[in-house]
């Protein structure tokens, strides 16, 4: 499924649906039996769903395959329970008129952690259950065929069950993720055999190796038959760059965004940027003070980055480092890196240091959303290493963006090729409202102080 213009299981989804009515359920069945239904109660009921339901979101709690051991559950349950009641209570006392009354609140959050964790064990039991699983069959035995088909193993959002491969016609290594169960001549008796219904085409090189006969006939038959690099795609919300043909972002949809959109975008970030710097004024100016008051030097940090179509430009940042972190060649920042003060450290995990790019946006150099701008000495390395590297030139560089939301800071050229893989996958479903899901994920990340050196 897509939602926002981003790909989501349909399991998580469904979920989410029968959560929000648990959660809304609860509360009306709950304040009826104690008279707190009245007039008003309508906005309070939907207040207090959406609330729980953003503190389970934000404790990952529908991202089925990091959550699914019964143990961490039930301590996610808890924990986002837990998270609820405060923010459900803090909501009370600054807005009086949004409380339920006669304990309907208390009774609720009990309720709810003990249905919650019953709901989610029986919810994966009826999920997991074979006959609603997907049968995949992975065409080829390399590298690309056993990525993917460990990705599938790996992940428990998508109803997919790995049956097995069918060998590579070119001889490749023969796959360890599953069983061999025959050459591509015997596609059509696997296929009726092992009843399945998607087939995964898993060949690196498919010149005169390609069944087309054999795939046209399945197709016929009703089994989905796509490329191994969308099945990777849909599972992780990134695109697999290795041995990725250029026809494939060629053809493929997406990579697309219209006029409007990116006027939309514009408008949405020039708005955002002079209200954000308006109201982080006050802290911008005390995070400054602090700076300036740990150690001697400049405020802000100012360097040249790599932009849009590969325009330069001057990015500042509230200085993070000791005044002589770098001289001569410039080095990835590290874990732990000794270069960072104390006051910078704390600017990072809040990405208090981001705030002066609110200029950058102005000035239409970055969007908030986009890939991070990096500087044109790495961007020369890692263009000669990384395959497509440059592509990500072609929109604007962001604030944040999905691969930052989603993978850690960046120090190797692994990291970044890791990092090019969600920013493709970005540029290929770029639009506003991908953006906003982003941003809400920015936050998440902020508040569990993930990701940032």
């Amino acid at each position: 499924m897509r939602v926002f213009n981003r790909h989501v299981s349909a399991r998580g989804v469904t979920l989410f649906a029968f959560e929000t009515l648990l959660v809304s359920g609860s509360v009306v069945v709950i304040a009826g039996a104690r008279g707190a239904l009245d007039g008003d109660a309508v906005w309070r009921v939907i207040l207090v769903t959406v609330l729980f339901q953003l503190c389970f979101y934000y404790n990952d709690m529908y991202d089925l395959t990091s959550v699914h051991a019964k143990g961490e559950l039930l301590v996610r349950v808890l924990q986002a329970t837990g998270a609820a009641a405060v923010v459900l209570g803090v909501v009370s006392i600054v807005v009086p008129s949004a409380r339920l009354g006669n304990g309907t609140l208390l009774l609720t959050l009990g309720l709810l952690a003990v249905a919650m964790p019953v709901c989610r064990v029986a919810f994966d039991g009826l999920a997991s259950g074979p006959h609603l699983a997907e049968r995949v069959l992975v065409v080829g035995t390399g590298h690309l065929a056993v990525t993917v088909a460990n990705q599938m193993r790996a992940q428990h959002d998508y109803a997919y069950r790995l049956v097995g491969f069918i060998e590579d016609p070119s001889g490749a290594a023969a796959a360890t993720a599953g069983p061999v169960l025959g050459a591509v001549a015997d596609l059509p008796k696997i296929v009726h055999t092992y009843n399945i219904s998607r087939i995964v085409i898993g060949l690196a090189d498919r010149r005169g190796q390609l069944p087309i006969d054999e795939l046209l006939r399945a197709k016929l038959a009703g089994v989905r038959v796509e490329d191994a690099a969308t099945t990777y795609e849909r599972l992780t919300g990134k695109i697999l760059v290795d041995d990725l043909k250029p026809s494939w972002l060629i053809f493929s949809d997406g990579f697309e965004a219209s006029r409007a959109t990116r006027v939309a975008k514009r408008l949405f970030d020039l708005a955002g940027a002079l209200v954000g710097s308006i109201l982080a004024a006050p802290i911008m100016l005390l995070t400054a003070l602090a700076i300036r008051l740990e150690s001697p030097g400049p405020v802000l940090y100012c360097q040249e980055r790599v932009g849009e179509n590969g325009r330069l430009f001057t990015l500042c940042k509230f200085r993070s480092m000791r005044v002589d972190a770098e001289n001569g060649t410039p080095v990835w920042a590290t874990d732990g890196d000794n270069r960072v003060t104390h006051v910078g450290r704390f600017i990072r995990l809040t990405r208090l240091d981001e705030l002066p790019q609110f200029w950058n946006v102005i000035r239409g150099e970055m969007s908030f959303v986009g890939p991070r701008p990096e500087r044109p000495f790495f961007v020369q390395q890692l263009a000669e290493v990384l395959p497509f590297y440059m592509a990500r030139h072609a929109v604007k560089p962001g604030l944040t963006g999905w691969a930052q939301v989603r993978y850690r800071y960046g120090s190797s050229v692994e990291d970044a090729l890791e990092k090019l893989r969600y920013d493709l996958y970005y540029m290929k479903h770029l639009s506003l409202s991908f953006d906003l899901t982003i941003l809400a994920d920015t936050i998440k990340v902020i508040i569990c102080r993930k990701g940032a050196q």
